[in-house]
């Protein structure tokens, strides 16, 4: 079993036709993920030509292109989409795939206005889409999105490092999401799904909604956290994970040499008014009984110490 996608995910890309898009939308088909269809206004009726699964150009996928979200989902009967929109038009794009009536949108997309993503909160608030269980998931903005190893990869990750498994992974860092998969990985130990949240101030899923259906997953046997400074969100994680969790999780926190009121990486990565430091978040998950890596290149020998067998 997996959280949020399997092998039956259909999937569209919005933006299909610009270079980010059409590369990555190449890169899904190759793993595996079934796209079904992609979005730009303008260029319905046109197809999106790409190789088959694992690159073969003799089994070559022809996706049909769509004017509308709306269109694309009668036509495909998508049920998942991946953004790769300009900044100023993803807030329209993750408005749009809501309408359509997709229950994944992953939203890649870095750079988006955040009083538009205020106003995108509140859409996906009211669709049930508050911490506890949301109807309507929402991955990102700036995310490098969702995979099920083996099953389904809706993002810009690197596929071939993953391996199917039983240990979650979730992350506000892109990039420390594929230094921990790599290391749990190479010491064989597999994922069952992995998920770049974002580092943005105002997104989708948060840590909470992802640990709570890792706690529901039985295939799911321990997680991986990675948190950096600035905002809450960790230590939010921390109360799930002591009233909620029996699995073990094993954390890291970034950025705990950034000096106060500097911004470090991502939008949200800013400690403000003594608030969101590593040593308060660090501090609140051993609190709850969270195992904290000492550093990124123990995250997966940390886990493997204390995964339940």
């Amino acid at each position: 079993m997996s959280i949020l996608v399997d092998r039956d995910t259909r999937v569209i890309v919005q933006g299909i036709t610009g270079s980010a898009g059409s590369f990555h939308a190449q890169q899904m088909i190759e793993y595996g993920t079934r796209i079904v269809g992609g979005v730009t206004p303008g260029r319905g009726g046109q197809r999106f030509e790409a190789a088959g699964p694992d690159g073969d150009s003799s089994g070559r996928v022809s996706v049909p292109v769509f004017d509308t979200v709306a269109d694309a989902v009668r036509a495909t009967e998508a049920n998942a989409t991946c953004i790769f929109v300009p900044p100023p038009g993803a807030p329209d794009a993750i408005l749009e795939a809501f309408d359509a009536g997709l229950r994944l949108v992953v939203c890649i997309t870095e750079g988006t206005p955040v009083m538009d993503m205020i106003k995108v909160r509140r859409v996906l608030d009211s669709l049930g889409g508050a911490t506890g269980g949301p109807r309507v998931y929402l991955i990102g903005p700036n995310c490098p999105g969702v995979i099920t190893p083996g099953a389904c990869k809706i993002g810009i990750m690197p596929g071939p490092i993953h391996r199917p498994g039983n240990v979650g992974v979730v992350s506000r860092s892109g990039t420390l999401t594929y230094e921990a998969v790599g290391q749990l990985s190479s010491l064989g130990v597999g994922q069952s799904t992995c998920i770049g949240i974002g580092g943005d101030p105002v997104g989708g899923m948060d840590f909470v909604d992802v640990l709570a259906l890792f706690q529901s997953d039985p295939s799911t046997r321990g997680v991986v956290l990675i948190g950096e400074i600035g905002g809450s969100a960790e230590e939010r994680a921390a109360r799930f994970i002591r009233d909620e969790m029996d699995k073990p999780v094993v954390a890291f926190i970034a950025g705990a040499t950034a000096p106060p009121g500097k911004r470090m990486g991502h939008a949200g990565a800013i400690i403000s008014g003594g608030k969101g430091t590593a040593t308060e978040k660090m501090a609140a998950l051993e609190d709850a009984g969270v195992h904290l890596a000492p550093t990124p290149g123990e995250l997966a020998s940390t886990m493997v110490k204390y995964l339940k067998t």
